[in-house]
C-alpha cells in the first residue's frame, strides 16, 4: 500500500502544475494574458485611423494643390514666365521683378517636397514646402509654404511665394 500511496501522490503531482497553468492561476499566465492584449490592440489601432478625403478638404483642394505643384516645376526648370502667369496679381505687386528673377534663376539641381495643405479661409490654401538645391556633396533646405488662392471659375493662382 505504501508503494501505491507514492505512485498516487507522484501522479498527482505532475498533474497539478498543468491544471494550475490552464486555470489562470500560475504566475506566467497572469501576465501573459494582458501582454497579448496590449500586443493585438496596438497592431489593430493604425488600423483604424482615417485620413481626411478630398472632400473634408475642400472643394478646390486638388485644383490648388495643382497650382502649387505647377509653380515648383517651373521654379525647378527655371522657366520664369511660365511661373509669372501662375502668380496673382497681389503677389506681383507684393514682389518686384528682382526677386521673382532670382526665385526662378537656380543654377544648381533642385528639387522640392509639397506637404498637405490646408484650407486656410474659403478659396485659399496653404501648403508647407521644401525647396532642396545643390549639388551632390551639399544640399541646402529651404523650409517654407506657399499660399494659393481661388481667382474665380475654379482659377487658381499663387498668392505667396515661398
Amino acid at each position: 500500500m505504501p508503494v501505491r500511496e507514492a505512485t498516487h501522490r507522484l501522479a498527482q503531482n505532475r498533474v497539478a502544475p498543468a491544471s494550475r497553468r490552464l486555470s489562470g492561476r500560475h504566475p506566467a499566465f497572469s501576465c501573459r494574458l494582458p501582454t497579448l492584449i496590449l500586443c493585438v490592440s496596438l497592431l489593430i489601432s493604425p488600423l483604424t485611423g482615417k485620413t481626411p478625403s478630398v472632400s473634408a478638404l475642400g472643394p478646390g483642394y486638388v485644383s490648388a494643390l495643382s497650382a502649387a505643384n505647377r509653380l515648383l516645376q517651373a521654379w525647378q526648370s527655371g522657366d520664369v514666365e511660365n511661373g509669372m502667369v501662375l502668380l496673382s496679381s497681389h503677389a506681383k505687386e507684393a514682389a518686384t521683378t528682382e526677386v521673382v528673377e532670382q526665385f526662378f534663376s537656380n543654377p544648381s539641381a533642385s528639387a522640392y517636397e509639397i506637404g498637405r495643405g490646408k484650407l486656410v479661409k474659403r478659396g485659399r490654401y496653404e501648403f508647407p514646402v521644401v525647396l532642396v538645391t545643390g549639388n551632390s556633396k551639399k544640399l541646402r533646405r529651404k523650409f517654407s509654404s506657399i499660399v494659393v488662392v481661388n481667382t474665380g471659375n475654379d482659377d487658381w493662382a499663387v498668392d505667396k511665394l515661398p
